[in-house]
């Protein structure tokens, strides 16, 4: 039985060799018709590059003009300042003047705590003040009774009619009234320094605005309690905006604290907001290996929200008069950079060395003088030698363009390369 599998398997080998020697026959007998000189061509195309079939491609001069280069950045928008207003003293709110998307001004009422209790503090102290003071009063007066006392018998000592004993008691009687007037004093200060800490606290149930902004936030509302650690608002400064971004390193060095910079969020399609950059930090996260920055963005018309997504653009150089071409002009081949050139109906390879870029133009160091035509579109796709068809050259689609128009060219004769029997025109 194998050897009969064996057998059958060498038949079917042998008829699909012949069979494949026999196509293979055909299709050089049938190539062998082909036009004279089809063969050559291709090989001498093949040895070209141009075995390919023309390229359509469009040029364009190198030009001089501005460029300027670009860092590219995104980020959120904050408020210059944002300030949680707390309470300084605990208290059931009163009232509430400010509502939320307010615009207040730096000492403000916004809130106000109820401060019944405290007005009548505020009334006892000032009558403990009175009381105090008339003890001042009185002490005073006797401290001087005490000294006119003390003179009158150091006169009679003088003169033989008082004894030393009543001179050392009107001295010491003289010494007690002193620190009666000073006690008296300092309790009259210690009083006064009460009432003044009422009154601030007093003054602080009035709950003020410590910046020029906009209600953010609203805690609570009237009737609530207020404690000490409860921000009542929230507001927000944004007469300027802040961008927070990150630098990446290969960019760290070209940017520094005075650039440029150019602000494109959503809420405004095509509008730019003019910014700069006003600090970098001067170290690293080791974690994203970027440096934090800071851009300061003026916001006369308040249009710009704190919370908003942006995307910057920071200038980074300009060249005033450099030497550009199209971007989609400049290719890598054969491990160089560089751009094609129109040499006759085939393109040509030129290396250039490139500077600075922006998104339509790069700067071309070396290479290339000033109006050499290179192609643009198309420029990815050749390789040297590749036949091409420029469609925009000067002097040549304009001639065709002109012929066909009925330009220069005379009735009757055929320009280079067009087919028998039309002349200038179609």
């Amino acid at each position: 039985m194998k050897q009969l599998v064996v057998v059958v398997l060498l038949i079917a080998g042998s008829v699909g060799a012949w069979y494949f020697t026999r196509s293979q026959d055909v299709v050089g007998a049938s190539g062998s018709g082909a036009a004279p000189g089809a063969a050559g061509a291709f090989g001498r195309g093949a040895g070209r590059g141009s075995g390919r079939p023309a390229l359509t491609v469009d040029t364009a001069p190198a030009t001089r003009r501005e460029v300027i280069e670009y860092v590219t950045v995104v980020g959120n928008l904050i408020g210059n300042a944002t300030v949680d207003i707390v309470p300084r003293v605990a208290g059931r709110l009163d009232s509430i003047t400010a509502k939320l998307g307010d615009r207040v001004t730096r000492g403000q009422q916004i809130a106000k705590i109820e401060d019944r209790e405290l007005q009548q503090q505020v009334k006892q102290i000032e009558q403990n003040v009175l009381v105090n003071d008339a003890t001042v009063t009185q002490r005073e007066s006797d401290l001087r009774l005490r000294k006119t006392t003390l003179d009158r018998q150091k006169e009679l000592l003088s003169r033989g009619l008082a004894t030393r004993q009543t001179i050392e008691d009107a001295e010491a009687a003289y010494s007690s009234a002193v620190a009666a007037v000073e006690l008296a004093k300092a309790q009259l200060g210690q009083t006064q320094a009460r009432l003044d800490e009422l009154k601030i606290t007093l003054s602080n149930t009035t709950i003020v605005s410590p910046v020029d902004g906009f209600i953010g936030r609203r805690n609570l509302d009237q009737g609530a309690f207020a404690s000490a650690n409860t921000a009542i608002v929230s507001v927000v400064d944004i007469a300027t905006v802040r961008l927070i971004s990150n630098l990446v390193e290969k960019d760290f060095r070209r940017i520094n604290a005075g650039v440029t910079a150019q602000i494109e969020v959503d809420a405004f399609q095509g509008e730019q907001f003019t910014g700069t950059v006003s600090r970098v930090a001067p170290v690293f996260d080791a974690a994203t290996r970027t440096a934090s920055m800071e851009i300061e963005v003026p916001n006369p018309g308040y249009r710009l929200k704190p919370g908003m997504f942006a995307r910057v653009k920071l200038t980074v150089e300009v060249r005033p008069d450099a030497l550009t071409v199209p971007r989609n002009a400049v290719v890598d081949s054969e491990g160089q950079r560089g751009v094609f050139l129109v040499d006759g109906q085939s393109a040509k390879f030129q290396p250039v060395t490139t500077g600075l870029q922006d998104n339509e133009r790069i700067e071309i160091l070396s290479g290339l003088i000033e109006g050499t035509q290179v192609i643009t579109t198309g420029a990815l796709a050749l390789r040297t030698s590749d036949r091409i068809t420029p469609m925009n050259i000067p002097g040549e689609r304009g001639g065709r363009l002109g012929g066909r128009t009925g330009g220069d060219a005379t009735p009757g004769t055929r320009a280079p390369g067009a087919p028998p029997g039309r002349g200038g025109g179609l």
